[in-house]
């Protein structure tokens, strides 16, 4: 016998509704929760006023009279007389030259959003290879986006980079009022980015924002190459931070930052770094669920016009997502409803797949020694 939708007696309808209500809990329930927990709170005293008002009198005159003390590639004019409203700093490795234009010709290429300016630059350290340096300095050349810091860029320099590449933003973009940091495998939706910006409404200050990462533990194997012994950070657990893939501090989280650079452990991840230094600025991480992390997130169009971030993003990927992003084709409710959907469960099922294949991968090392 057929049974029909209209037929349904008021327990089957109860039963298919909490259902419904269940698959969109586990789906999106996650996020909220995320938000509403690490949500920014804020706090101050005396210490935190006295960083205040030494980043106001923050003096970086010796390093925008001798740039070249500080980085070999510094691009001192790049923001002269422009008022910036997000910088981006893509972390880049010096022989990564394809993804660096590959970046230029797509989400790179964005220099406004709605009037607003976006100035997207590449941050590097130095190669190890002379010949390497030499294809840096003529891609400088030819395209005026690229600041080097003095140290090599590897691994365990990366702490060394985020100092340095804050301390550039303050000193030769003071007028930026947000400031992003992203891998270079890392797509970023600018659009989406400063729109949730300018919906912040006027809350242009105290912005650290990204995926925030709560209690992390610090690697205590001496064997790895990720070590932090105790002595260089006692505590159980890391303060939330944001995931070093992609996030954003607004100029004077920024200024605040390089009054506190030297304080804090330089041997921790580079992203933890940050976070130690915003909580000694009494500031709280604010998380958003639309940047992913370390996460890769499946490709859809209408997921990706929502989404902030997606790491490990490939080429193909890339120009694919840049083409349909800027088609002119709007997604309805439905379509980003649809959207969001279908990622988050292809993410979910490639993050079991990859979680299942590591598995294998250690059992099949284990008994193979």
């Amino acid at each position: 016998m057929q049974v029909t939708l209209c037929r349904l007696r008021t327990h089957q309808w109860c039963f298919l509704l909490f259902n419904v209500v269940l698959f969109h809990v586990l789906l999106f329930g996650a996020d909220f929760v995320e938000e509403y927990f690490l949500r920014s709170l804020p706090r101050v005293d005396m210490k935190i006023l006295s960083i205040k008002n030494k980043a106001r009198k923050l003096n970086l005159e010796p390093l925008r009279h001798n740039p070249s003390k500080y980085y070999v590639l510094s691009q001192p004019e790049v923001c002269n007389g422009k008022t910036i409203f997000l910088l981006s700093l893509i972390f880049s490795s010096p022989g990564n030259a394809t993804r660096r234009e590959l970046i230029r010709k797509t989400w790179g290429s964005v220099t406004s959003v709605r009037g607003y300016p976006i100035l997207t630059l590449f941050a590097l350290g130095m190669p190890a290879l002379v010949a390497t340096q030499e294809e840096l300095d003529a891609e400088a050349q030819e395209n005026n986006d690229i600041i080097e810091g003095i140290f090599l860029d590897s691994s365990e320099n990366q702490t060394l980079k985020i100092i340095s590449m804050t301390q550039w933003a303050v000193a030769f973009c003071p007028n930026a009022l947000f400031v992003l940091k992203a891998d270079e495998d890392t797509f970023i939706n600018l659009p989406g980015l400063v729109d949730y910006l300018l919906n912040l409404k006027g809350q242009m200050e105290g912005i650290y924002l990204g995926r925030v990462i709560h209690q992390d533990i610090p690697n205590r194997d001496p064997h790895s190459q990720e070590f932090v012994p105790l002595s260089e950070y006692p505590e159980k657990y890391y303060p939330d931070y944001c995931s070093g893939e992609a996030f954003i501090m607004s100029q004077d989280v920024a200024r605040m930052m390089c009054v506190v650079l030297n304080e804090a452990p330089i041997m921790v991840p580079a992203d933890v770094f940050v976070g130690i230094c915003a909580k000694s600025l009494g500031l709280t991480p604010s998380h958003s669920s639309r940047f992913s992390g370390e996460r890769h997130i499946t490709y859809n169009r209408c997921c990706y016009k929502f989404i902030f971030t997606s790491s490990e993003a490939t080429d193909a990927e890339t120009s694919l997502a840049w083409k349909e992003m800027n088609d002119g084709k709007e997604c309805s409710v439905f379509e980003t409803y649809y959207g969001l959907i279908s990622c988050k469960l292809l993410t979910y099922l490639d993050s079991f797949r990859h979680f299942h294949w590591r598995s294998s991968e250690d059992r099949a090392g284990y008994f193979g020694d």
